[in-house]
């Protein structure tokens, strides 16, 4: 390949076409696929047409539309890179020893993410990571984000009084999330930078930003810097609503004073119940050991309703974090009652009569594939009385919903391809598929994937922009092995070239 990052390519040559629903004549056929002014400005069999300007030598791989993940907390997963990971712990015991001996971080903590706890045999408890960790604050953020575990010292540091426990949940964990995530920009920011260069490698031209905090003065400041290489469309969180309608941002509108329109804004986000890992999730039938436990609805649904309202009338999409099965009721409805538009992210528990309502109502359905994978035996063990359907990707596809994919990073990687193959197999590490009958075909996974989602998949034809991903194998018909080790030759934004091996 002649091209190099930050070149600005003019033709891909000698490339092979896949995707949804093509248009193409071409089949398998190799072709050159010409670039100007940022898009697509034709395709022809190889050598047809003239090549003008730079070339980017396909050598025969498989060019596809460049991919987005719909749901990422880009500061957070950025800084996980430095945070102790956790995903292996087994028990509260082995999490706590793993933390005695973590590094301790510029600011005097320690930090560890990525535990899952539901399932210990062992209960956390302050006097157990007091025991381990001493004096040094340290804190053990849960892999959904929902929950954190601090020892003696670093409640005291964050204003709270040791109550034996340790544990903070919803609200009060993502508050402390907050305060761990607001760091310097000159520690952040090349790590978002580094993130943002690893998603690039994996085909990825663009993300959808849902960091808790005021996300556009963090976008414009990047973007003075330099960065450019992936879009970006920013959440704005009810706690900044007046100041967002004050200042008029609208969605879809790009970031203020920039020079480019690679970040724009987003949607309206807004929490209304717990997760499943956290047992918090909002649901029609209780949790196992407690008849009176459903969960929790962090926002009442006449609350959700007026700011939905609010949002809607001065243009910002919804974008509705739902998990549990009356979360998602309360959260259509609310869809309903507003006229709002937008997504409703997670979907996770849905009732079998709501599940066709995204479609009646285009509501996008925001979902985390990986999720199903990872939560698997979570799932059957929590929710094994619930009557909705947990993860209903195929049901949601065939009753006209939008499926739009991520992984809510750093909740799972940022890894597209992880998403399609746990869409597609419903599998991983060689387990028997988990309920097969909601598995996805490729083509609809893959589009999903992408910008528009499975309803308005990105395409590569003339006219569209030049955001594109060489594959070496064709995605449509690949392994599940196959999907989550695929390697991506190079990714271009724009006919920019933000990745090339």
């Amino acid at each position: 390949m002649t091209a190099g990052r930050g070149d600005t390519v003019d033709v891909v040559t000698n490339v092979r076409l896949t995707g949804s629903e093509r248009t193409d004549p071409f089949v398998d056929e190799p072709v050159d696929v010409h670039l100007a002014d940022g898009v697509i400005a034709d395709i022809a069999p190889v050598g047809s047409l003239r090549r003008r300007g730079l070339v980017l030598d396909g050598q025969g791989l498989w060019l596809i539309p460049g991919l987005w993940d719909h749901h990422v907390h880009v500061v957070q997963w950025a800084l996980s890179a430095q945070r102790e990971p956790l995903g292996l712990a087994t028990s509260a015991a082995e999490a706590a020893a793993i933390m005695s001996t973590a590094p301790v971080l510029g600011d005097g903590r320690r930090v560890g993410s990525g535990f899952r706890d539901a399932l210990w045999p062992d209960t956390p408890t302050l006097a157990v990571l007091d025991a381990a960790t001493g004096d040094v604050p340290t804190y053990l953020i849960n892999a959904d984000v929902h929950s954190v575990w601090l020892n003696s010292a670093a409640l005291r540091r964050e204003g709270f009084e040791p109550d034996g426990v340790g544990i903070l949940r919803e609200v009060p964990a993502f508050e402390i999330s907050r305060r761990l995530n607001d760091v310097d920009p000159t520690v952040s920011d090349p790590l978002v930078a580094r993130m943002a260069r690893d998603a690039a490698a994996r085909g990825i031209v663009g993300l959808v930003d849902l960091d808790m905090a005021w996300n556009e003065e963090s976008w414009q400041r990047r973007l003075s810097a330099g960065f450019d290489i992936l879009r970006v469309e920013f959440g704005i969180y009810p706690q900044h609503l007046d100041r967002a309608i004050a200042e008029g941002l609208r969605s879809g509108d790009p970031v203020r004073g920039a020079t480019s329109d690679l970040v724009r804004v987003g949607a309206l986000k807004v929490i209304t119940d717990g997760s499943l890992g956290t047992r918090t999730a909002a649901c029609s039938h209780a949790y196992p050991g407690d008849p009176h436990d459903h969960g929790l609805l962090t926002v009442e649904p006449a609350a959700l309703v007026e700011i939905m309202t609010r949002g809607t009338a001065a243009g910002l999409a919804s974008a509705i974090h739902a998990i549990g099965d009356i979360a998602n009721s309360y959260a259509l409805d609310a869809f309903a009652a507003t006229g709002a538009w937008g997504t409703i992210e997670h979907a996770q528990l849905v009732a079998h009569a709501d599940i066709p309502r995204f479609g009646r109502l285009g509501v996008g359905a925001s979902v985390q594939p990986e999720h199903a994978i990872d939560d698997r035996d979570l799932t059957d063990a929590i929710w094994a009385g619930q009557t909705a359907q947990p993860y209903p990707l195929r049901t949601l596809a065939d009753t006209g919903a939008n499926l739009l994919f991520g992984s809510d990073a750093p909740v799972s990687p940022l890894d597209p391809w992880a998403a399609i193959a746990a869409a597609v197999f419903r599998t991983r590490d060689g387990r028997e598929p988990w309920q097969p009958h909601q598995a996805l075909d490729a083509a609809t996974a893959l589009a999903a994937s992408t910008h528009g989602g499975s309803d308005d998949a990105s395409r590569i034809e003339p006219g569209e922009p030049a955001d594109l991903a060489l594959c070496a194998v064709d995605p449509l018909v690949a392994s599940e092995r196959e999907l989550r080790s695929l390697s991506v030759a190079a990714t271009l934004v724009s006919g920019r070239v933000t990745h090339v091996t």
